[in-house]
């Protein structure tokens, strides 16, 4: 087995294991030394994994989220479609905001992290109570979406571009 396989299966076990896992115990599952596994564990906190070795073993705790900010454009119809894409993909959408050239930047916090939120804030969007934020900057906008990984995020934009929904900044 490949040695970011085995970190991936690590990964895997300690995050769903309700006790802690000894270095020893892992060793013995993938057949390696426990020092081997030890320089795993420290390969995975340069990564941004939180994984903290207890005197019963390895716990993985949050992981370090990476976040950036996308800039889109896309009518008023493509709201659900550009949420469910960044969800789909594997990201949240934190918040949107613009920059008004008259107030400066305006902000809303979001938090949409399923289908059923998405649908939710159009729904009310299009019941007419309020307006989009991008509909006061002629459909630009930004998210800032937090995801895994960077390589996460890399996707997103990928699918973002692909869409045409991404501004290149």
């Amino acid at each position: 087995m490949k040695a970011a396989k085995r970190r991936e299966e690590i990964l895997s076990l300690i995050g769903n294991a309700e006790t802690p896992i000894p270095a020893n115990v892992l060793a013995e599952k993938f057949a390696v030394s426990r020092q081997v596994i030890v320089q795993d564990v420290a390969i995975l906190r340069a990564n941004g994994y939180d994984v903290t070795a207890t005197n019963r073993g390895y716990v993985l705790n949050a992981k370090i989220q990476a976040s950036r900010v996308f800039k889109c454009r896309h009518s008023f119809d493509e709201i659900v479609d550009e949420g469910v894409l960044i969800i789909e993909a594997g990201g949240k959408v934190e918040d949107i905001f613009v920059n008004h050239r008259v107030y400066g930047r305006i902000s809303a916090r979001l938090d949409l992290i399923n289908r059923t939120h998405v649908e939710e804030l159009y729904r009310s969007l299009v019941s007419g109570a309020s307006k989009p934020l991008m509909s006061v900057t002629d459909g630009y906008h930004y998210h800032t979406v937090s995801a895994d990984s960077d390589e996460v995020l890399d996707k997103i934009e990928e699918i973002l571009r692909a869409r045409g929904f991404l501004i290149e900044i």
